[in-house]
């Protein structure tokens, strides 16, 4: 499914090394000038779940499919983007099409690390990228209007529909305020049709140095402050720790990490933080040949998530045998929760559940 995140921020703050790191690859080149990053590097990675892993041990699974998440890496924005300046307009393009915004700041000192404003404060830069953002929305915003009101007052009712969408967004952004701080819960689909810069979801990656990698440091809670205030999601990583750790195999990542102090990678949670942005859950399908992960948009009916893995699945839907995770644990597979009466059997009104261990019935 085409679900992804666009990796902004202001040019030298660590965006493509993060990227680098996300993907372990060096398809988007890392150096320390602006703009290095001209075209929008684009990488699918597996989303972290130990969940997997435990079913298809207790399915005798032959294969693990875990579900992925896909990233892009967008050209360094400074400030007059919105008026072309730098490469403004290719990167509010490229902002436009992706569905979540993971916004990195730089948070740690460095001299030998340019930074375009001469200055480290990831506040500013937040505020720098984000009016810019601002500036052309309520560009575009104030375009449409005066047609929309003319149209209105001939009585046209979509066009006054439009208007009353769009007139408290247009006056938020005028007052220094992001789209998504002026639109309801029930306003929120229309609202995602105008695509809004500042109306998409976004997460704070503080890129901090090496020693404050497992808590953080002074300017890192800054954002934390500024994030929860917003509503928005806040994550901490040492890009630099991430790329040597993406370069490490799989084995040895573990022992690197526990001897920094860190539990788990900044990038895994980077990973499972931008799923949970866009409102993504996981359900699964166990047999001998895979284990595999399936990603839905949470509220998905039984029949739309079937259609995930074909769409044969959704068309001739008659049923799906649901197991809970923990029951299909607990059970040590389908038949124990079977005999445990932790098996159902649900319709095309069930909603799917993350965790849940899904068989599909179908008919074509």
């Amino acid at each position: 499914m085409g679900f992804n995140c666009g990796i902004v921020g202001l040019p030298n703050v660590g965006k493509s090394t993060l990227f680098n790191a996300l993907t372990a690859t060096a398809a988007a080149q890392a150096a320390n000038y602006p703009f290095c990053t001209i075209e929008p590097n684009v990488g699918r990675v597996a989303v972290p779940d130990t969940r997997l892993d435990i079913l298809a041990r207790i399915g005798k699974s032959a294969k693990i499919v875990p579900t992925s998440l896909e990233f892009v890496d967008i050209a360094g924005l400074v400030r007059g983007a919105s008026r072309g300046e730098g490469l403004g307009n290719q990167f509010l393009a490229n902002i436009r099409e992706v569905d979540a915004v993971v916004h990195v700041l730089r948070c740690f000192e460095d001299a030998d690390v340019t930074h375009v404003e001469g200055s480290i404060d990831p506040i500013r830069d937040a505020e720098t990228v984000e009016t810019e953002l601002m500036l052309a929305d309520l560009e575009s915003l104030e375009k449409r209007i005066p047609s929309l009101q003319k149209r209105a007052r001939g009585g046209d009712r979509e066009s006054a529909a439009q208007l009353a969408l769009i007139e408290p967004i247009a006056a938020a952004l005028a007052a220094g305020r992001p789209a998504r701080s002026a639109v309801a819960p029930e306003d929120a689909e229309a609202a995602r049709r105008l695509n809004l810069l500042t109306a998409k979801p976004v997460l704070y990656v503080c890129n901090v140095e090496e020693a404050a990698a497992a808590a953080g440091n002074a300017k890192a809670a800054r954002v934390a402050a500024r994030a929860a205030t917003e509503g928005a999601a806040c994550v901490i990583v040492s890009a630099a720790i991430e790329a040597e750790v993406a370069q490490l195999a799989e084995g040895e990542r573990a022992e690197f990490l526990e001897g920094l102090g860190l539990a788990d990678s900044g990038l895994d949670r980077v990973i499972r933080a931008g799923y949970g942005l866009l409102g993504l859950i996981t359900y699964f399908t166990v047999g001998p040949k895979e284990a595999r992960a399936w990603t839905i948009v949470q509220g998905t009916r039984a029949p739309q998530a079937a259609g995930v893995i074909h769409g044969d699945f959704e068309r001739g839907f008659i049923a799906c045998e649901a197991i809970a995770y923990d029951d299909y644990v607990a059970g040590h597979g389908e038949a124990g929760a079977r005999e445990a009466g932790k098996l159902r059997v649900e319709g095309r009104d069930y909603v799917v559940r993350d965790g849940d261990v899904l068989l599909f019935r179908f008919n074509v």
